[in-house]
């Protein structure tokens, strides 16, 4: 068996081996990370040679850390990473180059339509109706997105949404609530085969999903990092967030909204952001918690697009894709019968 694993941010972690009565054999780690002493290499391998099949990740993981001499230095991948790679391989886990990637760039629609079709081009790939795309969102509309689980009056202030012309929805997807302003935030959803993250936790898909982000922003002059769980940042303060939804169909669908410009003392009026959110990023003013895009690149946002669109197809072979009527139609629907509803908006008062 062989399994890959690109570690975001990191080297590329290769494993091969045979499975052998419902354990590891002859198993093999090899790839462009560093690694002292030569002898690790060694250990590693025994440690992973005869574990069951079954043995899930955090074991793997165990198992190579006992064995790792006391001098030790990983550079560019973990015990962890190794575990990842084992259990794509023994999951039959795809790549981004396996698929042909669409990438879809459409029309502004109001903020409940984006959500609608968050779902139904989610719903689309799980039948084969399109192959996996990454989709950029445009607004001409603002709005508080809500998480899927989050209580609409400990959010968001109704006076100040009202008095800034913020609408505000409802996701699909869990996490906290985004402060979407049109013309100042960069927006995209990604909608992939559960095969794309097979093997790896939810933790360890956020950043795999979104590594040709920080590929695209880092080319930008931005000094982007992730930081986990769901946050794109950089030494200045947090650049935006991500959520993930997994659904039994076998799509994943992933979205990232981040900050081009933002006005800091609007959030705190359209928000409301408790003294433990503040305290839990370690900053003393809410209105200090995000840095746009647009200080650190010093890009216009159509610029910052392009660029992600461009680093995007040169990794993975992307084309120009779009949305069908037929799709539209069904985002539609959805927005009469489930996002435009009071049942759906306070489901969590």
């Amino acid at each position: 068996m062989h399994g890959e694993y690109k570690v975001p941010g990191g080297k590329l972690v290769v494993v091969d081996f045979d499975v052998v009565n419902g354990a590891i054999a002859n198993f093999h780690l090899a790839g462009d990370f560093f690694l002292e002493p030569d002898a690790a290499l060694e250990a590693i391998d025994a440690a992973v040679t005869g574990l069951s099949a079954e043995s899930d990740s955090a074991a793997i993981a165990e198992a190579v850390r006992r064995a790792l001499p006391a001098d030790a230095a990983l550079l560019g991948f973990s015990p962890e990473a190794v575990a990842v790679a084992v259990r794509r391989s023994l999951s039959n886990a795809s790549t981004w180059r396996d698929y042909d990637w669409q990438i879809v760039h459409a029309k502004a629609v109001p903020p409940r339509l984006h959500l609608a079709l968050d779902e139904v081009l989610s719903n689309s790939l799980a039948a084969g109706r399109r192959g996996p795309t990454l989709r950029i969102w445009e607004w001409d509309e603002s709005a508080v997105v809500i998480g899927s689980f989050q209580s609409v009056k400990n959010e968001v202030d109704p006076d100040g949404a009202r008095e800034h012309g913020f609408d505000v929805v409802r996701r699909i997807t869990g996490g906290g609530a985004m402060m979407m302003e049109k013309g100042n935030v960069v927006t995209y959803s990604l909608y992939v085969p559960a095969e794309l993250v097979s093997g790896m936790s939810f933790a360890d898909s956020y950043a795999y999903l979104d590594d040709w982000a920080l590929v695209a922003l880092r080319s930008l002059g931005v000094d982007a990092t992730y930081k986990p769980l769901n946050d794109i940042a950089s030494p200045q303060g947090k650049i935006g967030g991500a959520a993930q939804k997994r659904f039994k169909n076998g799509a994943v669908l992933h979205h990232v909204t981040m900050s081009y410009d933002m006005d800091g003392e609007k959030m705190t009026q359209v928000l409301r952001i408790g003294r433990e959110k503040i305290s839990d990023k370690g900053i003393t003013s809410a209105a200090k918690r995000v840095d746009p895009l647009k200080a650190q690149s010093g890009k216009t946002r159509a610029e910052i697009i392009a660029s992600m669109k461009q680093t995007f197809t040169e990794l993975y072979g992307a084309t120009p894709g779009d949305i069908s009527d037929e799709e539209y139609a069904e985002a539609e629907r959805l927005v009469a019968e489930k996002f435009a509803t009071d049942d759906w908006l306070y489901r969590v008062p």
